[in-house]
């Protein structure tokens, strides 16, 4: 297969869901290794650069039933699925018990099914990789509990929610240190060489499956990150970040693999310089759902290096559904802007059907949804320009806005353009719930001279504008509430 593209486009799937549903569907059970042709081509028709497919490992007992005693986590669930059944838990993706594929979903030969139907249609295939914690039945728990940050009697006593007793010996709880612990997994330490030589060698042999891992909550193995939440218990600080380790043996012998970070607390440009490919943007996500256009424009000024190694989406598994975070109108202006900018781009399997339910990963069966036909159609075109030329690999910039002294709602507009030889591109954007108007400035001196005939993709109007206006004066725009352009064919006339 070919190189990565510097900005891929990928498709989050609830793998043990997804299986599940298609069995229902065919009447029939089905794996990773018996998904059928259409499927693989409906998938590769989204115009998608990869597949993400979550939670493929094998996933805990022990960590099943922790979680049956959980009062919130059952509530969590039966507010996603009313009818809900005990063995509808299926445990946390998250709380892997061993890096080899479930049984249930095909194994690894099922695996190794998929990711040739994905390759030959020109496909990656993303996988997980859980570094901070295991699941208190993991083999390395009996074979190297070294490898974890222990506790003693006094803490299993005096916080059993934080500390976890289990062959005779106790250990902490994973954690996030701005939450209590989650109590179903064991935490790994960071700082012991042995498990980094461990964790380099699982993740040898899960490179030999895909062509890239999504790192669960990766800024917590930053060695100032871990120091801060484990003090004492980690042992001494090492020289060198767990990350470069990592990463960097990883790359020696499949260089093309691809580090997918999720990362908060803005520290996506440290795991970014620690080796990472992509990063998860959530600042960005935060302010289309909270701030105003301009405060989304900020974000955007950010230097492109930094940029083109972020993660936009408006939608995954750990986030609510897109319709029920945003307005219908709202939604669609997000997904335009977080599509047509630089950075890997990720999307969520019922996001272009409309699903409005969050599902609890634990859960392997969710509720019927009536699936939104008119967001679909949005999706296939959003998805079919952003894979135009000039949108992938072009030259990217930000352009000025303009407006008059008595109509500034110019500021709620947002626009940027690419150009990738003679191919144009221009995206404006309303990030409000008002009309606005205003004037676009674009950084192309090259139209100079002409008359240009743009066409806008989602609405196949054409529109005839000056080119020495355009560079001069502006583009005039008059855009409904959360309103959009995408002008992705140019065509001088004359």
């Amino acid at each position: 297969m070919t190189s990565w593209p510097t900005y891929p486009v990928i498709y989050e799937i609830n793998t043990w869901v997804w299986l599940g549903e298609l069995s229902q569907k065919t009447k029939s059970p089905v794996t990773l290794a018996s998904v059928p042709q259409v499927e693989w081509d409906a998938i590769a028709d989204l115009n998608v650069d990869a597949v993400w497919l979550m939670g493929v490992w094998e996933r805990s007992p022990a960590g099943i039933a922790i979680a049956n005693q959980n009062k919130g986590l059952f509530e969590d669930f039966r507010r996603a699925l009313p009818d809900y059944r005990p063995e509808d838990n299926v445990g946390s993706p998250y709380c892997v018990k061993r890096y080899g594929v479930d049984e249930h979903l095909g194994g690894p030969e099922g695996l190794a099914v998929s990711r040739r139907e994905l390759a030959r249609r020109g496909l990656k295939l993303i996988l997980d990789l859980v570094p901070n914690h295991v699941a208190p039945d993991h083999p390395w728990i009996t074979h190297h509990p070294e490898y974890l940050v222990q506790g003693t009697a006094d803490d299993a006593k005096n916080d059993p929610a934080s500390y976890m007793e289990t062959d005779r010996k106790v250990f902490a709880c994973g954690r996030d240190p701005y939450f209590p612990a989650w109590p179903d997994v064991l935490q790994l330490n960071a700082f012991q060489p042995g498990l980094r030589q461990a964790m380099i060698e699982t993740l040898s042999n899960v490179a030999g499956q895909c062509d890239g891992v999504r790192c669960d909550m990766a800024m917590l193995l930053i060695n100032a990150i871990f120091e801060r939440t484990w003090g004492d218990r980690a042992g001494q600080r090492p020289a060198t970040e767990y990350w470069v380790d990592v990463i960097s043996a990883i790359k020696s012998t499949h260089p093309d693999f691809l580090f997918m970070a999720e990362a908060y607390w803005d520290l996506e440009w440290e795991l970014q310089q620690q080796g990472f490919d992509y990063c998860y943007d959530k600042r960005l996500y935060d302010r289309l759902e909270h701030d105003a256009a301009e405060s989304v424009r900020r974000h955007l000024c950010a230097d492109l290096a930094y940029q083109g190694k972020l993660v936009r989406f408006i939608e995954n598994h750990d986030e609510p559904r897109a319709l029920s975070a945003f307005s219908p109108q709202k939604a669609r202006a997000a997904a335009v802007t977080i599509a047509t900018i630089p950075g890997a781009k990720l999307f969520h399997e019922g996001q272009f059907e409309g699903k409005m339910v969050r599902l609890p990963v634990f859960l392997g069966r969710r509720p019927v949804e009536p699936e939104d036909a008119g967001l679909q159609a949005f999706y296939r075109t959003l998805l079919k320009g952003a894979s135009l030329k000039g949108l992938r690999d072009g030259l990217w910039q930000l352009c000025d806005r303009t407006g008059w002294p008595d109509n500034a709602t110019y500021q709620n507009l947002i626009a940027w353009c690419w150009r990738s030889g003679a191919e144009h591109r221009l995206i404006i954007v309303n990030l409000s719930a008002s009309s606005a108007q205003g004037q676009v400035l674009l950084p192309w001196d090259g139209l100079k001279g002409k008359t240009w005939q743009m066409t806008d993709l989602f609405t196949g109007e054409t529109y005839e504008r000056s080119g020495d206006e355009m560079c001069t004066q502006g583009l005039y725009v008059d855009l409904p509430s959360w309103g959009y352009h995408v002008f992705s064919r140019w065509l001088p006339m004359g």
